[in-house]
C-alpha cells in the first residue's frame, strides 16, 4: 500500500502479512506511519494504490476493498487511540455495539450474541462493572470496554493501535497475556502498533519496523530488533540483550547522562 495526505506520500509501498495465530507488532518513531498503515488495513484510511486480500486459506479470497461496511467488519476489527466516551451509556451498551454486523437492518434478534458479550466481559476483567455508566469510568477501564466491544465482533483479525495506552502496569501486562491467547488459543491474526520495545519483543511472533513511512525490516522479534539498526531508525543509541531470566529480548536507549554515567563509572 502506498497513503497519501494532501497529495504527499507518508507510506511507501508497504507490504505486511498479518498470519493467523500469530501477533505482528509494528514499531518505529512517532510519524513513521505505523497507525496510518493499520488505519488503512482497517479501511479507515484510504490507499492512493495498493490491495487488502482478506484469505481464509481456502479459494474464496476476497478483496477486502470490495467488501461492505458490514461484511468487512465481520472479519476485522479495530482498537483506535482516543475514543470518545458515549453519554448516557453502560459498560455492557457499549461492549454490545461489537455485535453490529451480525443484526439485521432492522436490528433482529442477534443469536447467541448475548453469550459472546457476557464471555468477552470476563475475558477483559469489565464483568465487575458491566452496568456503570460508560462516562464514569477512568480511562484505563474505558480502554478494556473497547477492547471488549472489539472482541464481540469474533473476527479472524484484531487491529490494536497502542493499546496499552492509559493503562497501569497490571493491565499491560494482563492485555499483552489476552493478545497472546488470541493467537494462540482464538488462531486470530493479532496486528499491534507499540511504542514499548520490549512489549513488542516479548508479545509478538513477528515485527515490522518503520522508518519515514517505509517497512525497512519484517521478521522474528531477533532478526529486527538489532541496535545498529535501531540506533539509525530512532536516531539515538539503542543497545539490545538477552534478559537472563526470561530469555527474551531487552532494549535500552542510551541518553546524554546514561553515557556521562558510563563514563565516570569506568573512570573510577
Amino acid at each position: 500500500m502506498t497513503v497519501s495526505y494532501d497529495g504527499v506520500d507518508v507510506v511507501h509501498d508497504a507490504a505486511l502479512q498479518l498470519r493467523p495465530g500469530e501477533v505482528t507488532a509494528l514499531v518505529g518513531p512517532n510519524g513513521s506511519g505505523k497507525s496510518t498503515l493499520l488505519r488503512t488495513v482497517a479501511r479507515l484510511q484510504g490507499a492512493r494504490h495498493g490491495t487488502l486480500t482478506l484469505d481464509s486459506g481456502t479459494d474464496d479470497a476476497a478483496d477486502g476493498f470490495d467488501l461492505t461496511a458490514r461484511q468487512f467488519a465481520r472479519h476485522v476489527a479495530l482498537l483506535t487511540q482516543g475514543r470518545p466516551t458515549p453519554g448516557g451509556l453502560t459498560v455492557r451498551d457499549v461492549v454490545e455495539f461489537g455485535r453490529y454486523p451480525y443484526r439485521g437492518r432492522w436490528g433482529q434478534a442477534d443469536a447467541g450474541g448475548a453469550a459472546v458479550v457476557e464471555r468477552v466481559l470476563v475475558m477483559t476483567g469489565v464483568d465487575g462493572f458491566a452496568d456503570r455508566a460508560v462516562d464514569q469510568l477512568s480511562g484505563g477501564q474505558l480502554q478494556r470496554v473497547w477492547l471488549a466491544s472489539c472482541l464481540a465482533q469474533e473476527t479472524g483479525v484484531l487491529l490494536l493501535d497502542e493499546p496499552t495506552t492509559y493503562l497501569d502496569l497490571r493491565y499491560q501486562i494482563e492485555l499483552l497475556d489476552l493478545m497472546r491467547d488470541l493467537a494462540d488459543d482464538g488462531g486470530i491474526a493479532v496486528g499491534v502498533v507499540l511504542h514499548d520495545l520490549d512489549q513488542a519483543a516479548a508479545v509478538a511472533d513477528r515485527i515490522a519496523l518503520l522508518d519515514s513511512g517505509r517497512i525497512v525490516a519484517d521478521g522474528a522479534p531477533e532478526d529486527v530488533l538489532r541496535p545498529e539498526r535501531l540506533s539509525q531508525t530512532y536516531g539515538i543509541r539503542i543497545e539490545v540483550e538477552t534478559d537472563p531470566l526470561t530469555g527474551r529480548l531487552r532494549t535500552r536507549a542510551i541518553g546524554r547522562h546514561h553515557s556521562r554515567s558510563e563514563r565516570l563509572h569506568s573512570s573510577s
